[in-house]
């Protein structure tokens, strides 16, 4: 059977259809991959499931994907680890199917768990497989203390990325970096393989410079002439959790009652207040909201400063933090820990924010935000803003798929 015909994709994902990372890390691209196929070529996209969707709620997340082209295949998920890879080769066979009867021409696979099934069908059914956002997430899991060196998960999911990573004809790295170190790392050659960086892009006319600050929002959550600090994600794991708050004390022991910190999260009140009462920083400080991610730049545009509290491990220097490019984006400063991708690297070149050592006292890196902050406010947000077209633009990942699935006789399913 000729597939290379059809040129249709199987998208592989290790997330729920409603999470961000769907809708604003996954979405946005599948439908630039849309864009570089024929008309003819079919999308399906697994998706692992959190949660039992009601009837109702699943035929409405199947009708709207439906709509742009994309046919949805939720699956019930389970931590990583031995179960979940039960559960996937449990599910090998309804894939294989789809593969054949779709003649589904590339795998494209999201990160290196969905790697993981991603080499396995590729094997099995000798389909090209593309691997996207490729990092290292099994040492990064290790290095956060998730999961142990000796442990089933990152025994299991170290040995797909080597395989997967030997197999698959594409890569597509969140750093440059990533692409020479696994080389070494997984002990393979590169040399007949086609490789693209491609960092955590934003859309800039959804975090746009140009949204002025909503007065009525700032008066609703009582921001109105403050100095607001934002960050929108959690704490723990990948996150630092209680350094951040011991930085928070200092910028409100510098602006005293002209502070404050929105945090767009659900993370539980009471490990915050405990925090908060350890750095000696008020609870009145703290503005929590969740919302939606399509209210998020309004949020976030009332911010004066973003944070981005990666823990600087070894593998953080090859992954791309999503929020940096929308704060960015919105012309905000970000205040992020040493060697996190290439974005601590600009944030010093282009006087994009402060870089903050969180081991040592936070008095040197408020200090330096305090003369980023009394710069002209327009100059400011200019050159931020001109960062994130620079580097965060859909348009970088709008080429790469172009050259990955583009009709030029290059695309992925010739790279077998």
């Amino acid at each position: 059977m000729d597939r290379s015909a059809s040129r249709s994709v199987l998208v592989l994902t290790y997330w729920s259809a409603p999470d961000a990372l769907i809708q604003t890390y996954t979405l946005p691209y599948i439908r630039q991959i849309r864009s570089a196929l024929p008309a003819s070529a079919g999308i399906h996209l697994l998706t692992l499931e959190q949660a039992n969707h009601s009837p109702e709620e699943a035929a409405r997340i199947r009708a709207r994907l439906r709509a742009e082209g994309i046919e949805w295949l939720p699956v019930r998920y389970e931590r990583f680890g031995l179960r979940m890879a039960v559960r996937l080769v449990l599910l090998l066979p309804r894939l294989v199917l789809l593969i054949m009867r779709e003649r589904i021409a590339a795998i494209h696979a999201w990160c290196m768990p969905a790697g993981a099934l991603g080499w396995l069908l590729s094997v099995v059914t000798r389909t090209a497989l593309v691997i996207d956002s490729y990092e290292p997430h099994a040492q990064a899991m290790a290095e956060n203390g998730t999961w142990s060196r000796r442990g089933a998960a990152y025994r299991v999911l170290a040995w797909f990325e080597r395989r997967a990573t030997r197999r698959a004809g594409v890569l597509i790295s969140c750093t440059g970096g990533f692409l020479d170190y696994a080389a070494r790392f997984y002990r393979t050659s590169f040399a007949h393989k086609r490789t693209f960086v491609k960092p955590a892009c934003t859309d800039l006319d959804q975090f746009d410079t140009a949204m002025a600050k909503d007065a009525v929002l700032l008066a609703e959550l009582g921001l109105a002439g403050k100095v607001v600090a934002v960050y929108a994600g959690k704490f723990g794991g990948i996150y630092l959790r209680s350094e951040v708050f011991t930085f928070l004390a200092a910028c409100h022991q510098h602006w005293k009652d002209d502070f404050r910190v929105l945090l767009l999260s659900n993370h539980p009140e009471e490990g915050l207040n405990a925090w908060c009462a350890a750095a000696g920083l008020p609870t009145s400080v703290m503005v929590r909201r969740f919302v939606p991610h399509a209210d998020v730049p309004r949020y976030m545009g009332l911010g004066d400063f973003g944070l981005c509290p990666v823990l600087p491990t070894p593998s953080k220097r090859y992954c791309t933090p999503i929020k940096n490019g929308e704060y960015w984006a919105l012309g905000l400063p970000v205040v992020i820990t040493p060697n996190i991708s290439d974005d601590s690297d600009l944030i010093v070149q282009h006087k994009a924010g402060v870089v903050w050592d969180h081991t040592r006292p936070p008095r040197p890196a408020v200090e330096a935000l305090v003369a980023l902050l009394a710069e002209p406010s327009s100059a400011r947000r200019a050159r931020i803003r001109q960062l994130a077209e620079v580097r965060r633009s859909f348009s970088i990942a709008a080429a790469i798929y172009r050259q990955v699935y583009g009709g030029d006789g290059t695309n992925a399913a010739s790279a077998r």
